[in-house]
């Protein structure tokens, strides 16, 4: 299905939870978030009706999201169900791999194709900085595991703050020398809880190309320019949102844990999806691809969502 600008929607970010085991500070409050009671958010049956319907309109990539996706009740049986609907359907989870040495091997089995790990440090002091609760080597153990129970293409994302992780970047470099992932640096948005926070925070992209110079683009693969050094397994993806807005290409849409369609990250429009079923459902989610913005506004007005990154579901 094509939006109102052209442009064909095939991406799901599906959000089953706003919870999360870490307080991660670009992302949430430090005391967290309000447990929302069970009737409040998408049940596993909800989230699978809202696959199928989504399937029947041509998304073909689902990424489940959080908060914390592993940390949902019944996560597995929701990845069994998405892997029913069809094998044409790309299934990967966003986490922050805390629970995949418990987990790995068995969301591999239930279907997921790929995982998105979160990390924004290699530094054991700065990692328990930025997400208040964690350690580092959770994370680690985590992507040991993700690669353990066989899935490649494992994805790094990090995110750049500025005075917190940035002196970082040569330290991620030389992870990607002997070990096969794709690290992803991505600029902070200035949304949430950092909407406010001061410029020199939200640094961009460009100044890790200077790292780049003896590496090869490879490919554009979604939103991220991919890199890779002469004689490194890994590879290096920039995600520019902020610099290089690449709005034009979007092809994803949102659905948060409470059952809120978002055709933009940053919009404040959002259509309910609980309640409806069949037909009903399926004309919802077209409309909402239908009404999906042109571009975001963060240049010049700002984001106009209200929510926190952890209420979306990145």
């Amino acid at each position: 299905m094509k939006d109102s600008y052209g442009r064909k929607i095939e991406y799901l970010r599906l959000s089953v939870t706003d919870l999360c085991n870490y307080r991660c500070i670009y992302c949430m409050n430090e005391e967290g978030v309000e447990k929302k009671r069970h009737s409040d958010i998408l049940s596993i049956e909800e989230l699978t009706e809202i696959a199928e319907a989504a399937y029947s309109l041509g998304i073909r990539k689902i990424r489940l999201t959080g908060g914390e996706p592993l940390v949902r009740k019944g996560l597995i049986t929701l990845c069994r169900n998405i892997r029913g609907i069809s094998d044409d359907i790309e299934l990967g989870i966003t986490t922050n791999g805390s629970l995949l040495p418990d987990m790995a091997k068995e969301l591999k089995e239930a279907g997921v194709d790929r995982l998105n790990i979160s990390l924004d440090t290699l530094n054991p002091d700065t990692f328990r900085r930025i997400t208040r609760t964690g350690t580092i080597d959770q994370t680690l153990n985590g992507i040991k595991a993700a690669i353990d129970a066989g899935f490649d293409n494992l994805k790094i994302n990090t995110v750049l703050l500025g005075g917190i992780n940035d002196t970082d970047v040569f330290e991620f470099l030389r992870m990607t020398e002997k070990t096969p992932v794709q690290v992803r640096f991505i600029e902070l948005m200035p949304l949430g809880v950092v909407k406010d926070w001061t410029d020199n925070r939200f640094i961009t992209v460009d100044f890790i190309e200077n790292y780049l110079r003896n590496a090869a683009l490879i490919k554009v693969d979604g939103v991220a320019r991919v890199y890779q050094l002469p004689n490194h397994r890994g590879t290096i993806g920039l995600i520019a949102p902020i610099s290089n807005r690449f709005c034009a290409s979007c092809n994803k849409i949102r659905i948060t844990a409470d059952g809120k369609l978002k055709s933009c990250l940053h919009s404040e429009g959002e259509s309910n999806l609980r309640g409806l079923h069949g037909d009903d459902l399926a004309k919802a989610i077209e409309q909402g691809i239908l009404t999906k913005p042109l571009q975001h506004h963060l240049n010049d007005e700002g984001t106009a969502t209200a929510r926190n990154m952890n209420e979306i579901g990145g």
